[in-house]
């Protein structure tokens, strides 16, 4: 029997995975969707001692009551892990929290070490090209990872600084599983793309906003950003069968994951050809459909390894 190219095996599993989320989702949406299902994933892999530890930590956030408003889940400590791995963005648009360079500061509130919505943390910038000239990058997503894990285990960190940033450490593992967070592509002048954000691209798998730029359309592969309950467990179902883990991997590491995401980025993040508003294909939206659930679910894996060790002040993160 001939042996099924991988774009093909790449195509069925995308298949798959798009009949469950077109039966599920009215539209396509990754910001929450993404998030969420990488932070239930690594909830059902934590044992029970590790979910009483993360969710104490989490009880101290000054909108843990929010989360639980929103979530209306019968499990208040599996809907703050949930809800918190969303917190980054949503503050994005919370009129608490102020950018820097963009607004002044707002004043520091009961419960939070900052205010900053720190855009930057969310991505770092590397020439798809190394030999592409390119201004150093403002991002910090590889440095803050390291940081916040660092935080998490620190005996001396206050239980506020903890609660403030177990949601961020949830958020960021998600981003450095997103190719586009962790490369751009420089023009001959050393202008960047932005992570994709300033590549515009038709989508006509897209039934609304087909035109729309390349870091959305990465951002929006899994799924409907109101994706939670009863459908967001059938697509973790549905992505752990189809990306089971491998016991026998290596332990991996954050700049591993940012590794990998810019390969990822330089070898199919990008539709081929010279259109300079290329429209997606189906075989390339098929392999980036398989792209996109493969590491959503390997966020979820490698989170729970990060987070296993946090049960009490001074553990050990790896």
């Amino acid at each position: 029997m001939t042996a099924e190219p991988p774009w093909r095996a790449a195509r069925r599993r995308s298949c798959l995975w798009l009949t469950l989320l077109l039966v599920h989702s009215p539209a396509m949406a990754w910001n929450a969707a993404g998030h969420r299902i990488s932070a239930l994933i690594a909830w059902e892999r934590l044992d029970p001692t590790s979910r009483s530890a993360l969710a104490g930590i989490l009880r101290q956030h000054p909108d843990y009551g929010r989360w639980q408003r929103r979530a209306k889940s019968s499990d208040p400590d599996q809907a703050a892990f949930l809800e918190a791995s969303t917190w980054p963005d949503d503050i994005r648009s919370d009129q608490r929290f102020y950018s820097a360079g963009r607004e002044p500061p707002t004043p520091t509130r009961k419960g939070f070490p900052d205010m900053e919505r720190r855009l930057n943390w969310h991505y770092v910038d590397r020439p798809l090209n190394p030999g592409r000239r390119a201004p150093p990058s403002a991002g910090r997503l590889d440095r803050q990872l390291t940081a916040l894990a660092g935080i998490l285990c620190d005996a001396k960190a206050s239980s506020a600084e903890r609660a403030y940033t177990l949601p961020w450490l949830i958020h960021l593992v998600g981003d450095a599983h997103q190719p586009l967070h962790a490369a751009s592509r420089y023009g001959p002048r050393g202008d960047g793309d932005g992570g994709g954000n300033e590549q515009q691209i038709v989508n006509p798998f897209q039934r609304r906003h087909s035109s729309t730029n390349l870091h959305r359309y990465w951002d929006g592969l899994p799924g409907s950003s109101w994706l939670r309950g009863r459908r967001l467990e059938s697509t973790v179902r549905a992505l752990t069968i189809l990306y089971p883990p491998t016991p026998t991997a290596p332990a991996a590491e954050p700049a591993q994951w940012i590794e990998e995401s810019w390969r990822l980025a330089r070898e199919a993040a990008y539709p081929p050809g010279d259109d300079a508003v290329p429209t997606i294909s189906a075989r390339f939206h098929a392999n980036a459909l398989d792209i996109a659930g493969r590491r959503v679910t390997e966020a979820g894996y490698r989170l729970a390894d990060l987070l296993a060790p946090v049960r009490s002040r001074g553990c050990a993160a790896h």
